[in-house]
Order: C-alpha cells, then sequence, then structure tokens
C-alpha cells in the first residue's frame, strides 16, 4: 500500500483556497476579513488595476501551469497587499515604493551569463523566457525583518538557467546582480550603499531543486516592485537573498559577499538561512506577522523547506548557517 507522506509546506486539499477566490482577489480579501485593511491603503488599488493592464510583451505566457509539488498553507497573500509591500531600496528604503517603482523600465532588458562558463552570452529577457520551461510554484517568503507572505510566483528553476549557461566544473557559486540607473532609480543615488545589489548562492543551492526565478506573479507578468523582470526566489532563505530585477548572472569560485553583508556581515551573513532559534541581534526570530492576516505565526526551521534543502549544509557544520 502506498501512503503519501505531505511535505513540509504542504496542506489537505479541503483546506485550501478554492481556485476562483484565489483569482479574484477581492473575493480573497474579503474572506479574509481585510476589506478595512485594503480600504486604508488608498491609491494601491487604482494602482494595482494600472499594473494588471499595462502592456508587457511576455503578458501571454501568463499564467503559467502551476506546478502541485510547490504549495503552501492557504490562504494566498491578496495581490494588492504583496505588492504594497516591498523592499526594493533603488527606489527608496521604505515599504511604499510601489508607485516610485513604476519608473523601472523593463524593455529592452538583457541578461549576461559570464565568468567560469563555456562561453559568456547575453540574451533579451524575451528570449531568455522562450528559452526556459515556465511553470507557477506557490512559496512561502520570509523576511529577516520577521514579516512573511505566501505568494504564487511564476517563473523557472535555477538550475533550468544554470544548465542553460553550461558553467565550467571549476565554478562553485553563482553571483546576482541587479541593475545601476541612478536616473531612473533615485535610491542608487545614496552614496552610503555598495550599488549594484549583488548577492550570490553555492553551485549546491543554485541547483536545488527549491530554487526558482521568479517572472510572473500572480498569474501575470511580475510587478516591477516586485523585482521585474526576473528576480531570484530562494523560499528556504531570508529574503534579502532574493535579488531583483536581475541583468547579470556571473559563475566564480570565489564566495560572493553581497549587499547586505557588505553593509553589516554581523547581521546579513552570506548563508541567511531561516532559524527560529537563531535571533538576529536586535530581535527574535522565533515568530513572524503574516502580512495578509497580520497573525503571529512561528517561523519553521528553513521556513517549512528543511526536507528539501537541509541536505545541502551536511558537512558545513562550522559554518555560519543563519544571518
Amino acid at each position: 500500500m502506498l501512503i503519501k507522506r505531505p511535505r513540509g509546506w504542504e496542506i489537505k486539499e479541503a483546506r485550501a483556497t478554492p481556485e476562483a477566490v484565489f483569482h479574484d482577489r477581492r473575493r480573497v480579501a474579503q474572506a479574509l476579513g481585510l476589506g478595512s485593511i485594503l480600504a486604508g491603503i488608498g491609491e494601491f488599488g487604482a494602482l494595482g488595476s494600472a499594473l494588471a493592464d499595462e502592456a508587457d510583451p511576455s503578458a501571454g505566457l501568463y499564467p503559467a501551469k502551476q506546478n502541485p509539488a510547490y504549495t503552501v498553507a492557504m490562504p494566498l497573500t491578496p495581490e494588492d497587499i504583496a505588492t504594497k509591500y516591498n523592499n526594493f531600496y533603488e527606489f527608496g528604503s521604505h515599504k511604499q515604493i510601489a508607485s516610485a517603482a513604476q519608473e523601472l523600465k523593463t524593455r529592452p532588458w538583457t541578461v549576461k551569463i559570464e565568468g567560469m562558463v563555456e562561453k559568456p552570452m547575453e540574451v533579451g529577457i524575451d528570449n531568455l523566457l522562450k528559452a526556459m520551461p515556465l511553470e507557477e510554484r506557490l512559496y512561502r517568503h520570509r523576511c529577516v525583518e520577521a514579516w512573511s507572505m505566501k505568494v504564487p510566483w511564476s517563473g523557472f528553476a535555477l538550475k533550468a538557467l544554470v544548465d542553460y549557461a553550461k558553467p565550467l566544473g571549476s565554478a562553485k557559486y553563482l553571483e546576482m546582480y541587479t541593475f545601476v540607473d541612478v536616473k531612473m532609480a533615485p535610491g542608487q543615488r545614496s552614496f552610503w550603499y555598495p550599488w549594484p545589489y549583488v548577492d550570490g548562492l553555492t553551485m549546491a543551492e543554485a541547483t536545488s531543486e527549491m530554487a526558482f526565478i521568479a517572472t510572473g506573479l500572480y498569474g501575470k507578468p511580475i510587478h516591477k516592485q516586485n523585482g521585474a523582470p526576473l528576480r531570484l526566489a530562494v523560499p528556504w532563505k531570508y529574503g534579502f537573498k532574493s535579488v531583483k530585477s536581475i541583468v547579470r548572472f556571473a559563475f566564480t569560485d570565489k564566495r560572493p559577499k553581497g549587499f547586505w553583508e557588505q553593509l553589516q556581515a554581523s547581521e546579513y551573513g552570506f548563508w541567511a538561512n531561516v532559524n527560529p532559534e537563531v535571533p538576529h541581534p536586535r530581535w527574535s526570530q522565533a515568530q513572524e506577522t503574516d502580512i495578509g492576516t497580520q497573525e503571529k505565526i512561528p517561523t519553521l526551521l528553513f521556513n517549512g523547506y528543511a526536507e528539501q534543502v537541509a541536505g545541502i549544509y551536511k558537512g558545513l557544520e562550522k559554518e555560519r548557517l543563519w544571518a
């Protein structure tokens, strides 16, 4: 007799939000009792509609088919909230940067693949999207600031891009870089930050089944404030590892030093794996606040993905594996 053991983040189908409700964000909000919260965020209703209606050359690729292997404890965070509450320091050091981020120009957009690869290349974003197998995954997202959300990312496995890049066997790490354009992104005029935003993964992490490049969100092209046109999503790590608006992938044999690690290595390390038992120097990581419901919930080891990723870190017990 075959017994199916649910994965750490899965729930019973009966508890999941019905598909028709999921694709209707206002009904989701009502189901969560969030009407007053959404009303309180003012102009974002109009902004959200404008974003949905904005022309995008890749719009026909969405919604991507959902991969049933990757689900979350429902309900998902309503789109109006997940696309309003964002970190994107290129456009400001606060969370309400959705309007400012509309200055981001995502076409033309060229992605460089270089470093320790068989052949360095440049590829336009739309050609890259056509070359990758797109799918939708429902992932938990945990910020080091102790808030979380559950969203439907669309995109492709980072391993697919690694295979596409054909790195040399001597490559040990993958670096990812955000754009630099001070005219478009006023936050980059802040000289005390180490622009461009950069972070990286080991090759083992980059080729994990969970590592994902997000190009879409809520069944359409990813919103600008969420990291258009492509961003990293590594759900077992704190969100500062998830580089937005990527323009460069570089394979190297030297460990990258990320944006926040350069600023404050004692608080934001290279590994940044979620661990509720290891507090941030200035706050506990034992709990998190769901930004959709405002409910405080216990934080899970590796954000609930230990079954899938804990094996990556065997033999690294002497490393400081947490942020």
